[in-house]
């Protein structure tokens, strides 16, 4: 099967899903109702990011899955603040879209992706972001809507990423 072939392919089985899942809820009233009371928008951004996928993947693109990682992660991230209204979480939760970029191309990689070193550069930016997030995460303490986790504490992890950092070029080199 060519690529043109599997575009159509995943075109068709999308259609087909969402025209029965949209019978089933006018078959159905009451599950509609039920939709309207649980799904907040998030989800839809989380939604599109799978649909994402799940093209990406039947058209053959493994690639796709990066940025539907990205997609969903985000949606998931609005989710959150939309749930708890923690709005101002954002002065920390962006730098986990570094970490979602790299779960797509841990993804990527192991599908089978086209792109060299793409798991172990994934592994890479999810880590840094996981960094990111605590630095960020404990400069913008509880009073912010962080969460403090080391307190005045925070800059140890700067030395350990710096160090991090420093053993890896080290390492790198030979």
């Amino acid at each position: 099967m060519n690529a043109g072939q599997r575009s159509r392919l995943a075109v068709g089985v999308l259609l087909v899903a969402l025209g029965a899942a949209f019978l089933v809820l006018q078959l159905v009233p009451n599950l509609a109702d039920w939709f309207r009371v649980t799904l907040s928008w998030p989800l839809i951004i989380v939604g599109v990011g799978a649909l994402i996928l799940v093209v990406g993947l039947l058209s053959g693109a493994p690639e796709t899955a990066i940025g539907a990682c990205v997609v969903a992660g985000i949606g998931g991230i609005l989710y959150y603040q939309n749930l708890t209204g923690n709005w101002v979480s954002w002065a920390y939760a962006w730098t986990l879209i570094p970490g979602f970029t790299g779960v797509g191309m841990v993804i990527a990689g192991t599908l089978g992706s086209r792109v060299p070193r793409s798991i172990s550069r994934g592994l890479n930016q999810i880590i840094v972001s996981v960094i990111l997030f605590l630095i960020f995460g404990s400069i913008f303490g509880p009073n912010f809507g962080g969460f403090g986790i080391l307190g005045p504490y925070w800059p140890l992890l700067l030395v350990a990423a710096g160090l991090l950092i420093i053993v890896r070029s080290l390492l790198r080199r030979r």
